[in-house]
């Protein structure tokens, strides 16, 4: 060990890391390389591994060499705002067994200098986040939505069960920590968060068993946040989006409490938040049959609301059990609906993907092309519905009927 330790500090930096290069107009090649100031071990236990935050000035008149702050940390779900960038590495067990509970390290850095990140502080969360919502800043002040989940002792099985609750946490930066400053109280046991989203001093978290409780948190006093309000609805919601300030637009699963999995079906539904005490679920959209699914559900960048034209747009696919042939009871859409805080949701229609893959081998797709919609794009009044196949746009007055397509060629792995 003495003789490794001897030979690593014997070493220069650019035998570790590789220096950045820069290639000029002209084609000349520039080096530079790394300082030691920028990197950092935090107070949080870390796997091997660097994290590289690199900030480049888009404003800056002549070319600088990019900034670069790095952590000795494992990567993990990222949220930032204009000031600040968290990242949140969850921890791991090397064996699991009675007694542990899971937990994440979050660190911040400051984005306040154009040229370059800097770090300032970590903290150990309890629990693990769903997604980069479960994060939020405000004034300063980081509130955190976890699921925690515990290993519990149990005869005949080695690594004991596991058993979940759920919390909300607030952290503050104070002497080079981000230190504690409240945190609510225990959320649905036995659950686990499907979705949070953040408003100012205001906080909602969805979890899920087999009932969808929507809990609304006050958050004006950061060292005492509180649950003020709960809903129970079937079902779940997996992504949240705010409608103004009173209310709040979602997309899940309708989930009947009996379990039925033929009553299952996609759901949009509208909550009136205006009163964080009573938060009530006021109009629902259910979408499809037992075996429809929608690329939103899990990614929110294929949930699209327009909220200029009150639109929102969610990829849809559905089979049918009934049909004999796997394409005449297959659908891949783009559905668009009508949304009114007022009045609820309308269907405006749906743009069809279902013959751009008609015309392609079945067999050429695989786990990166997929015979569904993936994203869309709504341009005043034209609808974009972009696919693995191809992309086509409809007028949203008539989405029925196309105005353009392009298809793509197929993927061969």
């Amino acid at each position: 060990m003495e003789e490794n330790e001897r030979l690593i500090r014997a070493s220069s930096l650019t035998q570790w890391l590789p220096e950045g290069r820069r290639k000029r107009p002209d084609g000349t090649v520039e080096t530079f390389g790394y300082d030691c100031r920028d990197f950092h071990k935090t107070n949080a236990p870390t796997r091997l591994g660097l994290v590289t935050v690199a900030s480049l000035d888009l404003d800056a008149q002549t070319f600088q060499p990019p900034g670069r702050v790095s952590l000795v940390t494992q990567p993990g779900e990222v949220y930032a705002t204009a000031s600040a960038l968290y990242l949140a590495t969850p921890h791991w067990w090397w064996w699991p067994e009675a007694g542990q509970t899971d937990h994440t390290y979050v660190h911040k850095l400051d984005l306040t200098q154009p040229h370059s990140a800097s770090y300032v502080a970590s903290a150990t969360v309890p629990g693990h986040l769903l997604n980069q919502f479960s994060m939020d800043e405000h004034q300063g002040v980081l509130r955190v939505a976890t699921t925690i989940s515990s290993r519990v002792a149990e005869s005949g099985n080695l690594w004991g069960r596991t058993e979940t609750t759920n919390r909300l946490f607030t952290y503050a930066p104070e002497g080079g920590e981000l230190k504690l400053l409240g945190r609510s109280e225990e959320l649905a046991r036995g659950e686990r968060i499907y979705s949070a989203r953040f408003m100012g001093n205001k906080g909602y978290v969805v979890t899920f068993r087999q009932v969808d409780p929507l809990f609304t948190f006050d958050l004006s006093d950061p060292a005492n946040p509180r649950k003020v309000g709960e809903l129970k609805v079937p079902g779940f919601s997996s992504y949240i989006h705010p409608v103004g300030d009173t209310h709040l637009l979602t997309v899940g699963m309708h989930v009947p409490e009996n379990g039925d999995g033929r009553a299952r079906a996609l759901k949009l539904s509208l909550f009136d938040v205006s009163d964080l005490a009573h938060p009530r679920e006021t109009f629902t959209q259910l979408v499809g049959t037992s075996s429809s699914w929608s690329e939103s559900l899990y990614d929110h960048k294929a949930f699209n609301y327009f909220p200029a034209k009150g639109l929102v747009a969610i990829p849809f696919t559905d089979w049918s059990w009934d049909s004999a042939d796997y394409w005449n009871g297959f659908v891949s859409e783009l559905r668009v609906f009508r949304v009114d805080p007022a009045a609820g949701f309308t269907p405006v229609g749906a743009i069809s993907m279902k013959d751009a893959y008609q015309v392609i081998n079945r067999n050429q797709w695989s786990w990166v092309y997929t015979p569904n919609v993936r994203r869309s794009v709504m341009a005043d009044d034209y609808v974009y519905a972009v696919t693995d196949a191809g992309v086509r746009v409809a007028h949203v007055s008539n989405l029925s009927q196309p105005l353009a397509t392009t298809r793509f060629s197929p993927y061969s792995p």
